[in-house]
């Protein structure tokens, strides 16, 4: 199950993208629909069908993101936080090997992206949660548990 939790600027991003598709795009998109069907038959227009199609896929994704942001929790910084690994945090971790590994932990919703964020649902995630900086932890990798170690937390909005 996914989580419900998001930033505050991965909440305004889906929002913008909502109010993007909405008012810009569908507009737009329903007027070469409009302009298309007046044209006459439309079993063999392809501007008609390939925008209808389009319409369509707005009006999914539009619906998607309106139940979508009503069901999500943005989730502030908040001094508490600071010193131990939550959502929000950008982590830096190093494993035995010498590989090292940035990234912030943010909703599900908000990956995509950025390779440099992970969902607070990753197992990588999921373990270093409540953990300081040197503090190692370990995450099964489909190659077996590998062990990571914490160099540094940071957390970018301080109130």
């Amino acid at each position: 199950m996914k989580s419900k939790l998001i930033t505050r600027a991965g909440y305004k991003k889906l929002q913008e993208e909502h109010d993007y598709l909405w008012k810009d795009k569908r507009p737009k998109i329903t007027a070469i629909v409009n302009w298309a069907a007046s044209l006459g038959d439309r079993s063999e227009n392809a501007d008609y069908q390939y925008n209808k199609r389009l319409l369509r896929q707005i009006d999914r994704r539009v619906r998607y993101l309106r139940k979508r942001l009503e069901e999500l929790n943005v989730i502030d910084y908040s001094p508490q936080q600071e010193g131990k690994v939550f959502f929000g945090a950008s982590v830096e971790i190093e494993n035995e090997d010498g590989e090292i590994l940035n990234f912030k932990i943010v909703g599900p919703d908000e990956i995509y992206d950025t390779k440099s964020y992970i969902s607070i649902d990753s197992p990588m995630a999921r373990a270093m949660l409540k953990k300081e900086v040197d503090d190692d932890f370990l995450v099964q990798t489909p190659s077996g548990k590998k062990e990571w170690f914490i160099n540094k937390i940071d957390y970018e909005q301080k109130n």
